[in-house]
C-alpha cells in the first residue's frame, strides 16, 4: 500500500513539474501582454486564429494564448489568473481532469483552454450541472470572450430551435449536460437537415465532472412518445385481417413467417380503408399495423405461440415450452394480438430515442473536466473516459482543521449532539453549514432548530438561483444553514467581517454519504484560498450506512471501549477507517452498476451509430438516392429467392418468389411463373432486378423534377427507418429489462443480450429493406410529397 502510495505522489510530482515549465513559458509573455493597449491585447484573437489556419497546432499557441486571456481578464473581469490556474488550464486543454478545491477559482481556469481551443472556429462546450450557473457563468464570463472577440452562445431548456442553433454556432457555448444529450437525440429524428441544431462535437469542458459523468451516469437520457394514437388502428386492422381468404386474398409464406396479400387483398385493403394506394408512403403506419394484423390473426397461433390468461396475451418459449413472464412481441405485434384475441390492448410508452452520457461525452474529439473532487474516481476516468486525474496545489497552504468523526449509539443522541454544537457556535457567531445526505434529514434537523429558537436557512436542491444566493451568505457572522450536501454546487462561501477571527466556517456533517467524494465535497466548502476553517462529521451506529456496512465491527469496537449507552460518543481515526472502508465498498458497487448500463449500452451505441449515420447520408444527399435504395432491394430479392431455392430443382418454391414479386415488386398481370421457370437462382435474383430498375426509371419519368424524385426517396426510406427504428430500439429495452432472468439459467446475461440484440438488428435491417422495396415499387408517384 505505502508503495501504491508513494507511486501516486510521485507521479502527481513529476506532472506539476511538467506543467511548471509550461506555466514559466506563459508567465515570460505577462510583461509584453501588459505594455499592450486594449485595441492591440483584441487584435491577438484574428492574429492568433490566423497562425492556426496557417498550421501553427493549438499546443504551439498555448504560451501566448493564455498569456492573452490572462491580460484580457484582469482588464475585464479585474481578475488575474494565479500560477496554479495556469496549471489547470493546462490539464483541460490536454483532455484531462483538474482536481481543484473549493474556491480555487475552477470558472477562471477554465477560460484559458476554452479560448485557445475556440480559436479553431469548431465549437467549445462549457457544460454546467444547472441552468442558472450555466447562465451566470455565460454571462459573467462571456464578457471577457466577447471583449476578445469571440462569440458566447448560451443553451437552455426554453429556447427554440432556431435560437438553439445559433447558440451552437457561436465559438463558445454553455449549457447544461442534459440539454446537450436531449438535442443531440432530438438531432436525429429530424427529417430536414436545416432542423437540426448541433455541429460536429468538437471540445467540451465539463464543471463539476464526477457530479455529471459519474453520478448521473446511471440513468440514461430517454426521449419516449406515446403509443396511443394508434389503439383503434390495431382494431380496425384486426377486423378487416378477419374479412380475408387464404389464397385468394393474401398467401403465406411459412419457411420465412411471412403473410403477403395478393393483389386482390390489396385491392380489398383499399377499398376497406377508403385509399387509392395502399402503399402510398402516407400509409406507412397503416402498412406496418396491417402486417402485424395479418400476422397476428395468420401466424401466430394460440397455444403454440402464445397463451391467454387473466384477460393478458403471454409468449410461451419456443425451446422450453415456458411461458416468458414479463416479455411481450416488439413492433406492435403483441398489440395486434390482443386485438385478435379481444383482451384489453396494452398502452405503452414507447422510447423513440435514447443514449447514456458516458456514450454521449465520448463523442467529443476531446472532453476535460474540472472538479474539487476526483481523485477517488481516478480509475473509472481513466477506464471509461481515458482521463486522467491531476491533483492541482492550491494557491494558499490549506489550514482548515478536519477533525476525526464522531460516533453515536443512536441516532436521537446524535442529533441532540449535533445541535449543542451549532448552538455553542452559532452564540459565539460562527457560521455553520450544515450537511445532510436527505431532504427529510434537513427537514427534521431544521424542526430541532426551530424548537431551539435558532434561526437557519434550508436548502434542499430545489431552486438553483435562491440557492446560489443563500449559499453566498452562508459565510456570514452568525450565520447557520443547512443543505442537502449536493445544494449549491458551484457557488463559492465568502466568509463575511470578522469571521476568520471566529475560526472561519463551520461545517457540520450529519452522516457519511455513500460516496467519500460528496463528503470531500461539502468538507471543502470552507478553508477556501487559505482561510481557517473546522470541518466535524457526526454518525450514529443507526445511519444507512453503518446498518448496511460495518456495522457489526464499529459495535465490537463500542463493546471494547466499554461505554455508557446513551450519550456515550467516541472520536478515533479507526472509526473514521472503518467508514472509510465501507464507503470503498458501496463505490465499488456503483461503479459496477455504471459499468453495467454501459456495457449494455455499448451494444446499443454501435447500432445507433450505425442507423444515425445512415440516416444523416440521406437527409444530407442532394442528388439521387438511387445508389442506396438499389442495393437494399436487390439484398431483398437475393433472400428471398436464396431462401426458396434450396436444394434440388424440385423442391424448390417458385410460387412463394412470385407472390414476393406481385407483393412488393410488380403489377399482378405483367408476371407469371412461366417467368421464373427454368432459371438458375442468380438468373432470377437478374430477372427481378430488371424489373425493379425498369420500374425506377418510369417513376423518373412520371417526376421529371429530380428534386422531387429525390424527395420521394427521403419519404419513403426515413418514414420505414424512423418507424423500424423506434419499435427495435423498444424492443431492446424489453429485451433489456427481462434478460436479468437467463443468469439464473447459468447464462451470462450481457453475451444473451449481445447475441440477441445482433440477431434483432440484422433483422431489423431486413425489415427495413422488405419495406423500402415494397413502398417505393409499389406505390403511386404524387408531386406534392412531404417527409
Amino acid at each position: 500500500m505505502a508503495n501504491v502510495l508513494k507511486k501516486w505522489v510521485e507521479s502527481d510530482k513529476r506532472e506539476i513539474k511538467r506543467l511548471s515549465k509550461i506555466a514559466d513559458k506563459v508567465e515570460a509573455f505577462a510583461d509584453q501582454m501588459s505594455a499592450l493597449s486594449d485595441e492591440e491585447l483584441k487584435a491577438k484573437t484574428p492574429e492568433l486564429k490566423k497562425r492556426y489556419q496557417a498550421g501553427a497546432t493549438l499546443d504551439d499557441l498555448l504560451p501566448e494564448a493564455f498569456a492573452v486571456v490572462r491580460e484580457g481578464a484582469k482588464r475585464v473581469l479585474g481578475l488575474y489568473p494565479f500560477r496554479v490556474q495556469i496549471y489547470g488550464g493546462v490539464v483541460l486543454h490536454e483532455g484531462n481532469i483538474a482536481e481543484m478545491k473549493t474556491g480555487e477559482g475552477k470558472t477562471l481556469t477554465a477560460t484559458m483552454p476554452v479560448y485557445l481551443n475556440a480559436l479553431t472556429g469548431d465549437g467549445v462546450h462549457v457544460v454546467t450541472v444547472n441552468e442558472y450557473l450555466a447562465q451566470r457563468d455565460a454571462t459573467e464570463m462571456g464578457e471577457l470572450y466577447k471583449w476578445l472577440g469571440l462569440t458566447v452562445g448560451l443553451n437552455v431548456s426554453n429556447k427554440t430551435p432556431d435560437e438553439k442553433r445559433e447558440a451552437y454556432n457561436c465559438d463558445i457555448t454553455y449549457s447544461t449536460n442534459s440539454e446537450l444529450g436531449f438535442d443531440y437525440l432530438r438531432d436525429n429524428m429530424v427529417v430536414y437537415r436545416e432542423d437540426m441544431v448541433q455541429r460536429p462535437l468538437n471540445f467540451v469542458v465539463v464543471d463539476e465532472v464526477d457530479s455529471i459523468l459519474i453520478d448521473e451516469a446511471r440513468t440514461p437520457l430517454i426521449i419516449s412518445g406515446q403509443a396511443e394514437q394508434s389503439t383503434s388502428l390495431y382494431i380496425r386492422t384486426d377486423r378487416f385481417a378477419k374479412t380475408l381468404t387464404e389464397k385468394k386474398d393474401y398467401k403465406i409464406d411459412w419457411e420465412s413467417k411471412t403473410v403477403a396479400l395478393t393483389e386482390e387483398g390489396i385491392r380489398k385493403a383499399e377499398k376497406y380503408f377508403g385509399l387509392a394506394n395502399l402503399y402510398d408512403p402516407d400509409n406507412t403506419l397503416l402498412n406496418h399495423h396491417l402486417d402485424n394484423a395479418l400476422r397476428a390473426n395468420f401466424i401466430m397461433l394460440r397455444d403454440k405461440d402464445y397463451v391467454v390468461s387473466d384477460g393478458q396475451v403471454l409468449i410461451v418459449d419456443q425451446f422450453t415450452g415456458r411461458i416468458m413472464e414479463g416479455r411481450r412481441y416488439s413492433d406492435g405485434l403483441h398489440q395486434a394480438i390482443e386485438a385478435k384475441e379481444r383482451v384489453e390492448i396494452q398502452q405503452e410508452t414507447k422510447t423513440m430515442a435514447n443514449i447514456t452520457y458516458q456514450n454521449y461525452f465520448r463523442m467529443y474529439k476531446k472532453i476535460a473536466g474540472m472538479t474539487g473532487t476526483a481523485k477517488t474516481e481516478d480509475e473509472e476516468f481513466r477506464e471509461i473516459y481515458n482521463m486522467e486525474v491531476i491533483s492541482i496545489p492550491t494557491n494558499k497552504p490549506m489550514i482548515r482543521d478536519d477533525r476525526p468523526d464522531l460516533l453515536y449509539p443512536t441516532l436521537k443522541s446524535k442529533f441532540k449532539a449535533v445541535v449543542d454544537d451549532i448552538r455553542a457556535r452559532h452564540e459565539k457567531g460562527q457560521p455553520v453549514l450544515v450537511g445532510t445526505v436527505a431532504v427529510e434529514t434537513s427537514e427534521k434537523l431544521s424542526q430541532m432548530l426551530d424548537h431551539e429558537g435558532i434561526p437557519h436557512a434550508v436548502l434542499n436542491a430545489k431552486n438553483h438561483a435562491k440557492e446560489a444566493q443563500i449559499i453566498m451568505n452562508a459565510g456570514q457572522r452568525g450565520a447557520v444553514t443547512i443543505a442537502t450536501n449536493m445544494a449549491g454546487r458551484g457557488t463559492d462561501i465568502k466568509l463575511g467581517p470578522g469571521v476568520r477571527e471566529l475560526g472561519g466556517l463551520a461545517v457540520v456533517g450529519t452522516e457519511r454519504h455513500e460516496s467519500r467524494r460528496i463528503d470531500n465535497q461539502l468538507r471543502g466548502r470552507s478553508g477556501r484560498q487559505g482561510d481557517p476553517g473546522v470541518s466535524q462529521f457526526y454518525l450514529s451506529l443507526e445511519d444507512d450506512l453503518m446498518i448496511r456496512f460495518g456495522s457489526d465491527r464499529v459495535k465490537a469496537l463500542l463493546e471494547r471501549f466499554k461505554v455508557a449507552e446513551d450519550d456515550a460518543v467516541i472520536q478515533s481515526r479507526m472509526i473514521s477507517r472503518q467508514v472509510e472502508s465501507a464507503q470503498k465498498r458501496v463505490e465499488g458497487n456503483n461503479y459496477d452498476t455504471r459499468k453495467q448500463v454501459l456495457h449494455y449500452d455499448d451494444v446499443m451505441r454501435e447500432q445507433r451509430e450505425v442507423i444515425y449515420s445512415e440516416r444523416q447520408q440521406v437527409i444530407m444527399e442532394d442528388k439521387s438516392l438511387k445508389t442506396i435504395i438499389m442495393p437494399m432491394i436487390k439484398r431483398t430479392v437475393t433472400h428471398i429467392v436464396e431462401m426458396h431455392t434450396q436444394g434440388e430443382r424440385k423442391d424448390w418454391n417458385l410460387q412463394a418468389v412470385l407472390d414476393f414479386a406481385i407483393a412488393a415488386m410488380v403489377n399482378e398481370n405483367s408476371i407469371s411463373l412461366n417467368d421464373l421457370v427454368g432459371k438458375k437462382p442468380n438468373e432470377i435474383i437478374d430477372y427481378l432486378m430488371n424489373r425493379a430498375e425498369a420500374n425506377y426509371k418510369t417513376k423518373e419519368k412520371q417526376l421529371y423534377d429530380p428534386a422531387q424524385m429525390l424527395e420521394f426517396e427521403k419519404v419513403v426510406i426515413l418514414r420505414v427507418v424512423d418507424s423500424h427504428w423506434t419499435d427495435h430500439i423498444d424492443e431492446m429495452d424489453q429485451l433489456r429489462q427481462s434478460i436479468g432472468l437467463r443468469g439464473y439459467g447459468q447464462l451470462n446475461p450481457l453475451v444473451e443480450y449481445q447475441t440477441d440484440g445482433y440477431r434483432m438488428f440484422e433483422q431489423m435491417i431486413g425489415d427495413i429493406e422488405y419495406d423500402v422495396t415494397r413502398i417505393f415499387l409499389k406505390a403511386e408517384i404524387r408531386e406534392n410529397i412531404r417527409r
